[in-house]
């Protein structure tokens, strides 16, 4: 007895198989911005040159974490303190010591980004890269892409059965491609703002608010699906 067709790598005259691709691309509104900033300081001496950096470095992470609830998370990165060296006769000699210090701050407030990253940019020695728009991991952009994803690959399976005079009979393999966000968090072309300022001296009066407009995030789903359907009318 022969094994049931349904369960075949390939159909058969009496249960053919067809197999489709589905896909989806959607454009919705970001979540979340990321913005990067770098803390830098220096000084003749190595203790000079921390002790600035330091209090560079509150000063950022007060100033952040005063906007509260829409900053969802602040992270501090690398630091560094580099000594700058300069040839004095034969020998070498430390002319000055820079210190750096890398923060991450994400936000779900777009109106309160502009504020900050004004504020950010108003910062002695102070530079701010982004804004970085993205999805959360978890947004129901996703879901939705790859529900029409699906809905697409059987809406074209049965136009296919439908031409040939048949009809689907049964859902036979349905393969997930991935969904994901087509704007990567840092570094893409067009993603947004990428310096802000460095090294931009206090302003007696502060700046008005930078006017951000976030960028519009592609989300896309892909699907294989392969069903059976009634032989064909041929």
């Amino acid at each position: 007895m022969t094994q049931d067709a349904t369960h075949q790598p390939y159909g058969t005259p009496e249960v053919p198989r067809v197999a489709v691709r589905g896909e989806a691309r959607l454009e919705v509104d970001p979540e979340i911005a990321r913005i990067g900033i770098t803390v830098s300081a220096r000084g003749t001496d190595r203790r000079s040159a921390l002790e600035d950096l330091t209090r560079r470095n509150n000063a950022v992470l007060d100033l952040v974490k005063s906007y509260g609830d829409p900053v969802e998370k602040l992270e501090t990165g690398a630091f560094s303190i580099t000594p700058e060296l300069t040839r004095h006769g034969r020998a070498e000699r430390v002319r000055a010591y820079h210190g750096r210090v890398l923060i991450t701050a994400e936000l779900s407030d777009f109106t309160t980004l502009g504020e900050l990253t004004t504020r950010l940019a108003d910062l002695e020695l102070t530079r701010v890269d982004g804004p970085w728009w993205a999805l959360r991991p978890t947004s129901p952009a996703h879901g939705r892409a790859r529900r029409q994803a699906v809905l697409e690959a059987v809406q074209r399976a049965r136009e296919y059965a439908e031409a040939l005079g048949a009809r689907l009979a049964a859902l036979v393999e349905l393969a997930d491609l991935g969904a994901e966000n087509a704007a990567p968090f840092a570094g893409a072309p067009g993603s947004g703002m990428r310096t802000m300022a460095y090294g931009a001296p206090a302003e007696p009066v502060g700046a008005p608010p930078l006017d951000l407009e976030p960028q519009r995030q592609t989300v896309y789903a892909q699907v294989n699906a392969r069903f059976t359907m009634t032989p064909p009318q041929l």
